[in-house]
């Protein structure tokens, strides 16, 4: 139980939000990291760290098509 409320005092660091914004993005955020975000995080946070991991996947997708497309064309 005390591990619990330490948990929900210790906010939403860089870290934290960093993981949040990838479990949430793979569907594996876990209900006492969701209710902690919802309490103590700020909504412009996680939106700019949503837009950020998206802009980095895209780049990544695309970076790995054009790798493999570059040992692919004959």
């Amino acid at each position: 139980m005390d591990e619990i409320n330490k948990e929900k005092r210790k906010g939403t660091g860089f870290l934290n939000v960093l993981k949040s914004t990838i479990f949430a993005a793979s569907g594996i955020q876990t209900r006492t990291n969701r209710e902690r975000d919802f309490e103590h995080g700020k909504p412009s946070t996680f939106i700019a760290a949503g837009i950020i991991f998206v802009i980095i996947f895209i780049l990544s997708v695309v970076g790995i098509v054009q790798l493999v497309m570059h040992y692919a064309a004959p």
